[in-house]
């Protein structure tokens, strides 16, 4: 059986990261975490953390803090990947 696509793999992910109203300061070093033990980590931003920004600007500034890409972002959700 061939090994499933990349697009396969993160459609497949399920979100293991929230970020609410403590911003993404608060799960930084838990992304950093994850993304030490797997290539994609989901993350969905709730209503609360987005305020007047959009999910796109929130999820540079995550990828920014724990150094990895943002590879898609879809609704209020976005793939990291280091």
């Amino acid at each position: 059986m061939p090994s499933k696509s990349r697009k396969q793999r993160i459609h497949d992910l399920d979100a293991t990261l929230r970020v609410g109203k403590n911003g993404i300061e608060s799960v930084a070093d838990e992304l950093g975490n994850q993304l030490e033990d797997s290539q994609f980590v989901k993350v969905k931003f709730l209503r609360a953390a987005r305020g007047g920004t959009t999910t796109e600007e929130l999820a540079d500034d995550l990828a920014d803090h724990v150094s990895a890409d943002v590879v898609q972002v879809r609704g209020h959700t976005a793939v990291f990947e280091r």
